[in-house]
């Protein structure tokens, strides 16, 4: 700053160049009070309310640009889940319609399977009552017994007997006559055969000193069965152990069983007919073996077995009311009664 010789005036340099402003001095000092003026009121002016909103509206842009971030993250991640889920689904079609596919496939092979089924039942049921009729004759059984191949076949019945019985829906067949189904026949096959086989001396024999287990199985199985269901198979295990019973060492193994009398009892109570007259020939049977009383001793006067037997002499049914008197005279007075022969059905 320079003042001139009047000093009324005061020239200011400006820029790089030699170049001078006149201002007046009492301009400037105009304009330095303005100044200082400013600098002592500008705190009042702006208070802290002011300052603080200026610092939350720079505090505002920060997290605008965050959350401008964010959302650009945000609409990133948007589109690969979009896409993920594209291809899931892509995928879910495809396995719905594999799906589809094998569940088709899966009809089809159980309607195959079913007829497969029915195929190998009607076979069974057939070849088994083929078998039952050829098991009438006496040679039949002899060469079965000589070929030494009955043993098998004993096994392979008293397993299948063993698997139907436990099966049995009881409260429906209690309530069903309609036994005629393919596995019904092919049961009843099965155990025609085993009565058949101990209706012969070859066959008794054999089924009394090597068949233990399946006797044992007989007399289980007609233990479990309720009374009503089955009737015609019950009759044929009981027949098979009527004819195995003929046989002194069959006798013994059977009479030996703890459960034999409550069975018979229990049979008693059947309401078949036919069961009842079989369950009594059983028991004819082991009262015929004198030796056989002792051991059983006081089994044989058990008063529902005898009240039973008393309610059967009212029979209507001739066979069972004869058989039962005959019982009831055995039992009074434990002595050999009419010789047993062996049945075939």
């Amino acid at each position: 700053m320079a003042a001139s010789l009047g000093g009324k005036s005061t020239t200011l340099r400006s820029g790089v160049k030699d170049e001078f402003v006149k201002v007046r001095k009492r301009e400037l000092e105009k304009l330095t009070t303005e100044v200082m003026q400013l600098r002592e009121f500008l705190p009042r002016v702006l208070n802290g309310n002011l300052i603080e909103m200026l610092h939350k509206a720079r505090a505002a842009g920060t997290m605008k640009e965050r959350i401008a971030q964010e959302q650009e993250q945000l609409r990133q991640e948007c589109l690969h889940l979009q896409s993920r889920l594209d291809a899931v689904q892509s995928e879910c079609q495809k396995e719905r319609e594999e799906k589809l596919l094998l569940r088709e496939q899966l009809w089809q092979s159980s309607a195959e399977l079913q007829q497969q089924a029915d195929f190998c039942s009607d076979l069974g049921a057939s070849a088994c009552s083929l078998l039952w009729t050829c098991s009438a004759g006496e040679d039949v059984v002899t060469l079965w017994v000589a070929q030494g191949k009955l043993q098998s076949f004993l096994t392979v019945a008293g397993q299948t007997l063993e698997s139907f019985v436990k099966s049995l829906d009881e409260e429906v067949n209690a309530q069903s006559e309609d036994y005629n189904t393919h596995e019904h026949q092919f049961v009843l096959g099965l155990a025609g055969v085993i009565t058949n086989v101990a209706a012969v001396t070859c066959g008794r024999n054999y089924l009394s000193s090597s068949a233990h287990v399946l006797l044992d199985t007989l007399m289980r199985l007609l233990e479990l069965m309720k009374p009503g269901v089955f009737p015609k198979l019950k009759v044929l295990m009981l027949m098979a152990l009527y004819n195995v019973s003929i046989n002194v060492k069959g006798l013994k193994y059977i009479s030996e069983n703890p459960g034999l009398l409550p069975l018979i009892s229990t049979l008693l109570e059947d309401g078949d007919w036919e069961v009842c007259l079989h369950s009594l020939r059983l028991l004819q049977s082991v009262l015929l073996e004198e030796e056989l009383l002792v051991p059983l001793g006081s089994s044989l006067l058990d008063p529902d077995l005898l009240a039973r037997i008393s309610q059967l002499t009212s029979s209507l049914q001739p066979s069972v009311k004869l058989a039962a008197q005959q019982t009831l005279e055995d039992l009074q007075t434990h002595q050999q009664g009419q010789g047993s022969k062996p049945t075939s059905f």
